[in-house]
């Protein structure tokens, strides 16, 4: 038992303490602003979610007096907190959130940190981290609940193959011995470039966002077929999150379809469910700079969660998706 500075008494663990100690040490206590709203469900959820269901990707985005944003940034979010996240879960009976650090804090994870620390036992987390990242620093980031690290190769804009690769194999290099994976954020021509590598690869990989595909070209664009062989293969993971990206039909995004299925009939074992909670615009704008604020998309998360069902019509297989993939990946 601790005193708390409320005065009030209870149980603080020790991966508690570790992420508050993180947090505390890789960014100073300062005053707070006025939070945006991201956003909320407005479609209520029309299935039984499984307990134990997870979202596998999500954001927070701290105020930045507290948790500033990496100078090289190439975009600047509105607010999005931990209690914007809570009531998000609430209303899609969602149990399990895996909070992924993004690209406009750089290589800090303290934002990340204190969303673990807020959300307990119930939250993991994925970081990023640089080529000189040490042993000690990553035993750290284990502790607060991280279980895999994530390499963004379309944000931050990295076309080179040759470059994407050695950024790779660096990453299985760093994370040898630990019981982590790797999250790859790309398009399929990367996932293509990327295929023997990932197939030797002693970690599992995990490629965000239907791996890039686009729902207009279908099931037979370039590229495709190389994520599928991944996927029934059980070489790689991938989530089918953030349709939004990869539809041209709102606000069912009913074109979708045919690529969800296709993975979910590959492996369903290897398909993750995420929102990309709060929607992020990352976007390149005409006038707009990184420093200028790109508002949060307002997406209804409760009718896009409601075509799960019509990608995967076995609540079995639904269930593998949302609780028990998500379980052995990151350990909950």
């Amino acid at each position: 038992m601790t005193m708390l500075s409320s005065g009030l008494r209870r149980n603080v663990t020790r991966r508690e303490l570790l992420i508050g100690g993180l947090a505390a040490a890789l960014c100073g206590r300062g005053p707070t602003l006025a939070l945006a709203a991201a956003a909320q469900p407005a479609t209520p959820v029309s299935f039984k979610v499984p307990r134990g269901a997870c979202d596998c990707h999500t954001h927070v985005f701290c105020d930045p007096q507290r948790f500033p944003f990496w100078s090289g940034r190439t975009y600047t979010p509105e607010t999005a907190t931990v209690n914007e996240t809570r009531a998000l879960h609430r209303a899609l009976h969602v149990e399990r959130i895996v909070v992924v650090n993004a690209s406009v804090y750089g290589s800090d994870n303290s934002c990340m940190a204190d969303a673990l620390r807020q959300l307990g036992h119930r939250a993991r987390g994925i970081a990023l981290i640089e080529e000189h990242t040490s042993d000690a620093q990553l035993d750290v980031l284990a502790h607060i609940g991280v279980r895999g690290i994530r390499l963004n190769f379309v944000t931050l804009g990295v076309p080179d193959p040759t470059i994407v690769r050695q950024r790779f194999q660096t990453a299985v290099k760093q994370l040898a011995g630990r019981d982590w994976h790797i999250q790859i954020f790309a398009g399929l021509a990367t996932i293509a470039e990327l295929q023997d590598d990932v197939i030797t690869s002693p970690l599992p990989v995990v490629f965000d966002h239907f791996g890039g595909a686009r729902a207009s070209l279908g099931v037979s664009q370039p590229g495709f077929d190389v994520l599928v062989k991944l996927i029934r293969s059980a070489k790689a993971y991938v989530k089918i999150s953030a349709a939004y990206d990869v539809s041209d039909r709102a606000p069912d995004y009913s074109d979708v379809t045919p690529l969800a299925q296709a993975l979910i009939a590959a492996n369903p074992q290897r398909v993750l469910w995420g929102t990309n909670w709060p929607h992020p615009d990352s976007s390149r704008v005409p006038g707009r700079r990184a420093f200028d604020i790109a508002p949060l998309r307002q997406i209804d998360d409760g009718r896009l969660f409601n075509q799960l069902p019509v990608w995967a019509p076995d609540a079995n297989v639904r269930r593998t998706i949302l609780v028990e993939n998500p379980a052995r990946l990151y350990g909950f």
